[in-house]
């Protein structure tokens, strides 16, 4: 869903607690972020640190109206750690990391009000 569309889209249909479920939600922590000038849309690269069990991975984000680099290192993010992995140009993006739609349609990364260990799965 692009994220102009997020703000008027209806509730999606119901489904059961095991759909959830299947859904891996983690927090981890950016330990680098770049400009990834060759995406179509602009976007950041990011590399995550979901812990031990999980380790680093890679994000391709577009959330440049609101973050830059340097915003980023050091920040508990949520991302889908269970998605297959996207190549987007040469960048393999492994994980997708969460937000949501802004009044403008910009990206509002999403993240727990304190911190937790990296790698704690959204329940």
């Amino acid at each position: 869903m692009h994220a102009s569309h997020a703000l008027d889209a209806p509730a999606a249909a119901e489904i059961g607690f095991d759909a959830f479920l299947a859904v891996d939600i983690r927090v981890g922590t950016v330990v680098s972020a770049e400009p990834f000038p060759e995406a179509r849309k602009p976007a950041l690269k990011l590399t995550i640190d979901f812990g031990p069990a999980i380790g680093r991975k890679r994000s391709s984000a577009q959330i440049t109206e609101h973050y830059t680099p340097a915003d980023l290192v050091g920040r508990q993010v949520a991302a889908v750690v269970n998605f297959p992995p996207r190549q987007i140009g040469r960048f393999l993006s492994e994980v997708l990391t969460l937000g949501f739609a802004d009044e403008a349609g910009a990206v509002v990364l999403f993240r727990p009000d304190r911190p937790v260990p990296d790698g704690s799965r959204l329940f």
